[in-house]
């Protein structure tokens, strides 16, 4: 789009550069515009200037006549049309605009006369003059024609662009304003002399200026708009800015409407990435104004610099509308050792403001059943800090053991979310679990029922370098757990649980994603037949080695159930092939396995693989992997199938 500025320098085109072609042949002349005769007969329908097609006799539709004679002007035929005279200067921006707002282009294989296309081929004119004039070529001209070499009309743009006007002078008035940070307000607008009078070029500057002045903490400078004169004796431009940066502020204090029974104004400074005193940004406004929606509480969310109480201060007036509170989700899945799972949750996001939630939740699987009760306040104390405190009973079944479960925990830990995705991020927790568990002994397959009382204090650290949480196409994930556990079932005893996960990401093609997963694990200080069945390690499933069963990797008892172990290794690679629309392919290639000993010695790896379908939805990737194992143990099947939400790693 034009500025106005060039709209107003840019001379007039004269009615004698009107294309004498387009011209409306024998229109009645009158010295006064307005005087028109009631009674005077029309004027004769418009001419092209060619002969057009003659349509009254086959094959006349698809000919041109050479008869001498003007056709019906009323006659219908289809036309083609080209653009010539702007190869090697035009922009890509200006022929895909020119597509966008042409008149022949949206009506293009649609029958139309004479006097349709007369109307279109100057509209066009005009269009394709502006498009010029907005990259510099203020002398511009086209002219219209039908060529007559093709089997219909073919409307032909004849431009002739002229010289390319440059800037003489750009000036930015009242910058001096902004003290040392002028400087930089200059970098900030790159137009300089010599450069061509581009209204792209102008705009994309204003705009970066603007963003600019407010990083630089002028929360109420104004910003005119640009002056451009042209000059067509010299072919050159000048252009002039006015700035008025006012004071460089910093960040003051936080007011919040009161009744908008969601946040106070301390919970939403503890959102905002800045503290009263530091620089003012716009885009610390902005990502505070994002963060406010994104709580889930909030449907709008306004927020204002206003003066603060000094001329170095900004205050944020914060207004806020809520959200409904209450969510109640389900959620269905199935696989292969897992069995059936379904999931149902009803949570009031907002019952202990400021963001304290309280989450009732049920699980009824083929192999699962659980009920819990969750606390969880986010946001707090500092943006994105989380504190969850959970009261769970649960009846797990397992090939491995059969556990009645009771858990208290607790954990402060930073998060990351499809919104804000965290570079780095943590945990630290506290558990007490009371679980009543029942396996066998290994080495006679005599079936017995053990109760374990369990204090642990989980700990978690990761690094994300992926580009995407749910979908990653680059990059690489570090992530490291460490849990000492103490044990009491008879005596005392303790533990600790470490394990470390790596992935990469690497595109291989537009299409195409190569992805590869390792974990290792191991427990140190008790051993295996001590610990609680529950708390040891196990590999097999949707999250671990593809193609078996839920937790069947690994030695077994007598009667082929697995044990768990006090180590792990498992791999995982895989190429993530983008098909078709939103449907996308994936083979894979997994590999693990469980030891009795602490360390894994990386032998006897049982192989699985097969193959994927995602659908990439807009809330993330649809998952449904089968898989084979490659070397299965007996008794494992030859089918496993899992489905879920993102990708298996």
């Amino acid at each position: 789009m034009v500025p106005a500025a060039y709209a107003q320098q840019a001379r007039p085109v004269s009615p004698a550069s009107t294309p004498a072609a387009l011209s409306v042949a024998g229109a009645p002349q009158s010295s006064d515009p307005l005087d028109l005769d009631p009674a005077a007969p029309l004027a004769a329908m418009p001419d092209i200037g060619v002969d057009w097609p003659d349509l009254s006799a086959a094959p006349a539709a698809t000919s041109v006549s050479t008869t001498g004679r003007r056709a019906d002007v009323n006659a219908l035929t289809r036309y083609d049309y080209r653009v010539e005279g702007i190869d090697g200067i035009a922009s890509a921006l200006l022929r895909q605009r020119f597509v966008e707002l042409s008149t022949l282009a949206a009506n293009h294989n649609k029958e139309a006369n004479a006097a349709q296309l007369d109307r279109r081929a100057k509209q066009d004119a005009d269009l394709l003059v502006t498009l010029l004039k907005g990259e510099g070529y203020y002398d511009a001209a086209v002219t219209t024609a039908v060529a007559s070499e093709a089997k219909r009309p073919v409307i032909v743009l004849q431009a002739t662009p002229g010289p390319l006007y440059r800037f003489a002078g750009v000036t930015l008035n009242g910058v001096a304003g902004a003290g040392d940070k002028a400087a930089a307000l200059e970098k900030a607008f790159p137009v300089t002399g010599n450069d061509p009078v581009n209204a792209d070029t102008i705009a994309a500057a204003e705009t970066t200026l603007r963003t600019a002045v407010g990083e630089q903490g002028f929360a109420f400078a104004k910003i005119g708009e640009p002056e451009i004169v042209v000059d067509h004796a010299t072919r050159t431009a000048t252009l002039a800015l006015d700035v008025a940066p006012g004071t460089a502020r910093r960040f003051g204090r936080i007011t919040a409407n009161a009744n908008n029974r969601v946040f106070d104004a301390a919970h939403v400074q503890e959102i905002a990435r800045f503290a009263p005193g530091d620089p003012y940004t716009t885009s610390g406004v902005d990502d505070l104004r994002r963060a406010l929606i994104q709580t889930g509480l909030v449907s709008t969310a306004q927020v204002t610099p206003v003066p603060g109480a000094t001329p170095e201060t900004v205050d944020l007036d914060v207004r806020l509308e809520p959200a409904p509170p209450r969510t109640i989700a389900g959620e269905l899945g199935y696989g292969t050792g897992e069995g059936a799972r379904s999931e149902v949750s009803w949570t009031h996001r907002n019952l202990f403001p400021p963001e304290g939630a309280l989450t009732l939740r049920g699980v009824l699987g083929t192999r699962e059943q659980l009920g819990s009760v969750v606390f969880r306040r986010n946001n707090f104390r500092e943006r994105d800090q989380v504190l969850t405190a959970q009261f769970a009973a649960a009846h797990t079944q397992r090939d491995a053991y059969d556990a009645n479960t009771l858990t208290l925990s607790g954990s402060l830990e930073r998060q990351t979310n499809i919104f804000f995705q965290k570079t780095w991020t943590w945990s630290l927790g506290a558990e007490l679990v009371a679980t009543d568990e029942r396996d066998v002994i290994a080495s006679t397959g005599e079936p017995r029922r053990r109760t374990f009382f369990i204090g642990a204090l989980p700990t978690s650290l990761g690094y994300d370098g992926s580009d995407d949480l749910l979908n990653p196409t680059r990059g690489f994930r570090l992530a490291g757990r460490l849990s000492p556990e103490v044990s009491l079932q008879g005596s005392a005893f303790g533990y600790a649980r470490t394990q470390l996960d790596v992935s990469g990401y690497v595109p291989a093609t537009k299409s195409v994603t190569l992805a590869g997963r390792v974990r290792v694990g191991t427990i140190l200080g008790a051993p295996r037949d001590q610990i609680a069945p529950s708390r040891r390690f196990y590999a097999g499933g949707g999250a671990s080695v593809r193609g078996y069963g839920f937790q069947a990797i690994g030695p077994r008892d007598v009667n082929n159930d697995p044990i768990g172990g006090r180590s792990l290794s498992e791999f995982s690679i895989e190429a993530r092939v983008k098909a078709f629309g939103n449907f996308g392919v994936v083979p894979f290639f997994d590999g693990g396995n469980i030891y009795t000993g602490v360390v894994p010695d990386f032998k006897g790896l049982q192989y699985g693989a097969g193959l994927g379908v995602r659908y990439y939805s807009n809330f993330g990737p649809i998952r449904l992997d089968v898989g084979t194992p490659l070397n299965p143990q007996p008794g494992d099947s030859r089918i496993a199938v899992y489905v879920s939400l993102g990708q298996a790693f």
